[in-house]
Order: C-alpha cells, then structure tokens, then sequence
C-alpha cells in the first residue's frame, strides 16, 4: 500500500491590503498552511509599513467579503483591512439634504416645499 499525500506543507504567498484616502498599502507575506487570517494579521502587526494602524481592531475581509480571524487561508488570498466610517451613512445623507434644503430656502423667489399628503 502506498503513502497517500493528502496536502502539502509548502509555504503559499498571501496579500493585506490597506486602503487610505491618498495611498494604498499593498504587504505580500509568505505563510505555511494551515494558516488562518489572524496568523497573517500577527505578521501585519509586526511590519513597519503598518504602524498606526490598528490591525487587531480591523474588520477583515477576503476579495469584499467580511471573514473571521479564524477563517483558513488560500493560496492568493487578498486580505483587506476596513477602515471605521468616519459617519454613518445615512446620517451623512439627512445632513446634506437639510443643508440643500436651506440653501434652497435662502433663495429669492423660492417656493417652499411641498408636504406629501
């Protein structure tokens, strides 16, 4: 009977990507399976290119998808590290529409709105 090979233990090169308003941090590391997300967010941590991020408190996700630290990683895995929203997005929303609206309200001639009935 001979030995099957069910996996190998060679290493597999993953991506963590950081996105910034002005730059992206864009890190290629090299990590032996089984790895999972939080092994490749410890080696983040560690790299000087990331300093001032805060990789442990980052929402994660692979390729758009949110995943968790435990989740196995894949050859050619792109990491993306979330940034917090510095607002909500509907309250961001409301605040614009009112500012238009009182805009519009300052205007010589304008006609207030209509209420639904």
């Amino acid at each position: 009977m001979g030995i099957i090979s069910v996996g190998t233990a060679d290493p597999f090169i993953i991506e963590i990507i950081y996105a910034l308003p002005d730059r992206a941090v864009v890190k290629s590391y090299r990590l032996r399976p089984p790895a999972t997300v939080a092994d490749a967010l410890a080696l983040a941590a560690a790299d000087p290119d990331l300093a001032g991020i805060d990789v442990a408190r980052s929402a994660v996700g692979i390729f758009g998808r949110t995943v968790p630290p435990g989740r196995m990683l894949q050859p050619g895995d792109r990491l993306e590290l979330y940034r917090a929203l510095p607002a909500d997005p509907k309250d961001a929303r409301r605040q614009r529409v009112q500012r238009a609206r009182a805009q519009r309200s300052k205007l010589p001639g304008a006609v207030p709105p209509r209420r639904p009935r």
